[in-house]
Protein backbone atom coordinates (compact mmCIF):
# COMPACT_ATOMS: atom_id res chain seq x y z
CA UNK A 1 0.00 0.00 0.00
CA UNK A 2 1.39 3.40 -1.00
CA UNK A 3 0.86 6.29 1.37
CA UNK A 4 -0.79 9.38 -0.05
CA UNK A 5 0.05 11.62 2.91
CA UNK A 6 2.08 11.44 6.10
CA UNK A 7 -0.66 13.25 7.98
CA UNK A 8 1.98 15.72 9.21
CA UNK A 9 2.02 19.26 7.84
CA UNK A 10 5.32 19.97 6.12
CA UNK A 11 6.28 16.32 5.69
CA UNK A 12 5.38 15.03 2.24
CA UNK A 13 5.55 11.30 1.57
CA UNK A 14 9.07 10.27 0.56
CA UNK A 15 8.91 7.47 -2.03
CA UNK A 16 12.65 6.80 -1.60
CA UNK A 17 12.69 7.05 2.20
CA UNK A 18 14.57 3.93 3.27
CA UNK A 19 17.60 4.36 0.95
CA UNK A 20 17.74 8.06 1.78
CA UNK A 21 17.62 7.35 5.51
CA UNK A 22 20.40 4.76 5.26
CA UNK A 23 22.55 7.22 3.28
CA UNK A 24 21.94 9.96 5.87
CA UNK A 25 22.87 7.69 8.77
CA UNK A 26 26.10 6.67 7.02
CA UNK A 27 26.89 10.32 6.33
CA UNK A 28 26.21 11.18 9.97
CA UNK A 29 28.73 8.58 11.12
CA UNK A 30 31.31 9.81 8.58
CA UNK A 31 30.83 13.43 9.65
CA UNK A 32 31.28 12.48 13.31
CA UNK A 33 34.52 10.65 12.55
CA UNK A 34 36.01 13.59 10.69
CA UNK A 35 34.75 16.49 12.83
CA UNK A 36 34.30 15.39 16.44
CA UNK A 37 36.91 13.82 18.75
CA UNK A 38 36.37 10.16 19.58
CA UNK A 39 36.17 10.78 23.33
CA UNK A 40 33.58 13.57 23.08
CA UNK A 41 30.33 12.61 24.82
CA UNK A 42 28.35 14.14 21.96
CA UNK A 43 30.06 11.91 19.40
CA UNK A 44 29.61 8.80 21.52
CA UNK A 45 25.92 9.50 22.03
CA UNK A 46 25.16 10.29 18.38
CA UNK A 47 27.22 7.33 17.16
CA UNK A 48 25.32 4.99 19.46
CA UNK A 49 21.81 5.97 18.40
CA UNK A 50 22.74 6.46 14.74
CA UNK A 51 24.40 3.03 14.55
CA UNK A 52 21.32 1.52 16.20
CA UNK A 53 18.95 3.21 13.77
CA UNK A 54 21.16 2.39 10.77
CA UNK A 55 21.06 -1.29 11.71
CA UNK A 56 17.25 -1.12 11.95
CA UNK A 57 16.98 0.53 8.53
CA UNK A 58 19.40 -1.90 6.89
CA UNK A 59 17.81 -5.03 8.38
CA UNK A 60 14.18 -4.10 7.66
CA UNK A 61 12.72 -3.47 4.22
CA UNK A 62 9.29 -2.59 5.57
CA UNK A 63 8.85 1.09 6.44
CA UNK A 64 6.33 0.34 9.19
CA UNK A 65 8.84 -1.99 10.86
CA UNK A 66 11.57 0.65 10.70
CA UNK A 67 9.24 3.22 12.24
CA UNK A 68 8.14 0.86 15.00
CA UNK A 69 11.64 -0.31 15.90
CA UNK A 70 13.22 3.16 15.75
CA UNK A 71 10.33 4.48 17.87
CA UNK A 72 11.01 8.08 16.86
CA UNK A 73 8.23 8.95 14.43
CA UNK A 74 7.44 8.32 10.80
CA UNK A 75 10.29 7.65 8.40
CA UNK A 76 9.97 11.16 6.96
CA UNK A 77 10.54 12.47 10.49
CA UNK A 78 13.55 10.19 10.90
CA UNK A 79 14.96 11.66 7.69
CA UNK A 80 14.40 15.18 8.98
CA UNK A 81 16.05 14.30 12.31
CA UNK A 82 19.08 12.86 10.50
CA UNK A 83 19.38 15.95 8.29
CA UNK A 84 19.25 18.20 11.34
CA UNK A 85 21.82 16.08 13.18
CA UNK A 86 24.25 16.48 10.27
CA UNK A 87 23.82 20.26 10.51
CA UNK A 88 24.36 20.10 14.27
CA UNK A 89 27.59 18.12 13.87
CA UNK A 90 29.09 21.01 11.90
CA UNK A 91 27.92 23.48 14.54
CA UNK A 92 29.30 21.36 17.37
CA UNK A 93 32.64 21.17 15.53
CA UNK A 94 32.61 24.95 15.10
CA UNK A 95 31.79 25.49 18.77
CA UNK A 96 34.21 22.78 19.98
CA UNK A 97 31.70 21.99 22.69
CA UNK A 98 33.91 19.23 24.10
CA UNK A 99 36.75 21.59 25.06
CA UNK A 100 37.10 22.92 28.62
CA UNK A 101 35.25 26.14 29.44
CA UNK A 102 37.23 29.35 29.09
CA UNK A 103 35.98 30.49 32.50
CA UNK A 104 35.16 28.32 35.48
CA UNK A 105 31.49 28.11 36.36
CA UNK A 106 30.35 29.58 39.68
CA UNK A 107 29.96 27.01 42.47
CA UNK A 108 26.64 25.14 42.35
CA UNK A 109 25.56 26.85 39.10
CA UNK A 110 24.05 23.67 37.73
CA UNK A 111 22.10 22.75 40.86
CA UNK A 112 18.33 22.86 40.61
CA UNK A 113 17.13 26.17 42.03
CA UNK A 114 14.67 24.62 44.52
CA UNK A 115 17.09 22.05 45.83
CA UNK A 116 17.97 22.51 49.49
CA UNK A 117 21.43 24.01 50.01
CA UNK A 118 24.21 21.57 50.68
CA UNK A 119 25.41 21.32 54.28
CA UNK A 120 28.87 20.20 53.31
Amino acid sequence: MNMVTTGIVGYPVNANARPELIQLYKRTLDELKTKVPEKAAYRQSVEAFTTHRLKIAEENEDIASIEKLADAGQIEELISQAQEEIKLISKMAEWKAWEPLEEQIPPRQWEYFKKAPSTE
